[in-house]
């Protein structure tokens, strides 16, 4: 009988609060990385002295992503006959998925995320490593040999950039004393830790703009080389499941950033009357722009360059810091 209760009583509320979890993750994920778009369009334009997008939403363009969505639904969804279709079809979805998987454990507030895992940044690591496995679907799978050399650059270029990725968050983590997000975000309460470990700060932005091909890390899409890489035969809905991957990809990453090295929800100080998903969401804006200002500004690396600044600069400069810290740990 008392198990019986126990059922009756805790099942309900489990699945409602997962399906309310589940709506707020999706919804938040479909919602935020268009706003990062947009701003993308906007920040771009007025750096090039252009308006950028004006019309869809008539006040500046705000629905331009949205008119996007709906042309992309509109197109027919082309196949190319020598492809493997279900890898083919299969390739957009195990590219989003990971970033999708990731928000649930990204808090924005002392109780405000999906779940909290004694092991957060184990999760996310292993989830920032998936989405490349999509990239490389939609290459093999196109039967094209531009998207084929677009999907190998991609693989070469997240085991370049995934190590020092990696040792910058366990610098984090040695500092921390725990790898749950929501207690690296309170081990922070007294310093962020972008001021001791700024070098592992910097590592990790360069590590993730590299991990989302974005520029100057972009040679797996470089059209002027390999016309647009993995995603070359995508039409339609399929292809705008890859842009809304790039998007959440840089909302995901600027959150796990702000997260490990900018105090997550922490408010700034006197500022705590503000709400702290609020913090969350400026920091996580604040990031998104310096993405998207490196576009403009930065020129698109040779291949050779992007591997030697991994493995001759990155890998070792990250090796020798998480040995010094670890001496400074156990000495202090």
């Amino acid at each position: 009988m008392i198990a019986q209760s126990f059922v009756d009583d805790w099942v309900p509320a489990f699945w409602l609060a997962l399906l309310l979890k589940t709506v707020l993750v999706v919804g938040f994920f479909l919602v935020v990385p268009l706003m990062v778009g947009y701003m993308e369009h906007k920040v771009l334009a007025h750096m090039q002295a252009r308006l950028g997008p004006m019309e869809a939403g008539v006040f500046h363009g705000w629905a331009q992503l949205v008119a996007d969505g709906v042309k992309f639904i509109q197109k027919e969804d082309v196949v190319p006959t020598a492809a493997d279709r279900t890898v083919f079809s299969l390739a957009p979805g195990v590219a989003l998925i990971p970033y999708i998987a990731t928000l649930v454990v990204l808090p924005f507030g002392a109780t405000v995320f999906a779940i909290d895992l004694d092991v957060g940044i184990f999760f996310v690591m292993a989830m920032a490593s998936v989405g490349v496995i999509g990239v490389l679907m939609a290459g093999w799978s196109s039967a094209n040999k531009f998207s084929l050399i677009g999907a190998l650059r991609a693989a070469a270029q997240l085991i370049a950039y995934e190590l020092p990725l990696v040792l910058a968050a366990a610098a984090v983590v040695m500092l921390a004393g725990t790898m749950s997000l929501v207690g690296i975000v309170e081990a922070q309460r007294d310093l962020w830790y972008v001021v001791p470990l700024l070098p592992m700060f910097v590592v990790f932005l360069i590590a993730s703009v590299a991990e989302l091909t974005r520029p100057p890390f972009d040679m797996p899409v470089a059209d002027s080389e390999i016309i647009f890489g993995a995603y070359t035969e995508y039409t339609g809905l399929k292809f705008a499941f890859f842009l809304l991957a790039e998007y959440g990809g840089i909302v995901v990453m600027s959150g796990v950033m702000a997260t490990l090295f900018l105090g997550g929800y922490l408010p700034l100080p006197g500022m705590s009357a503000i709400p702290a998903p609020l913090f969350m969401m400026g920091k996580i804006f604040a990031l998104s722009f310096f993405i998207v200002w490196l576009r403009a500004t930065y020129p698109r690396l040779r291949e050779d360059q992007l591997q030697r600044f991994a493995w001759v600069g990155l890998v070792p400069f990250t090796l020798l810091f998480i040995l010094l810290l670890s001496v400074a740990k156990v000495m202090f």
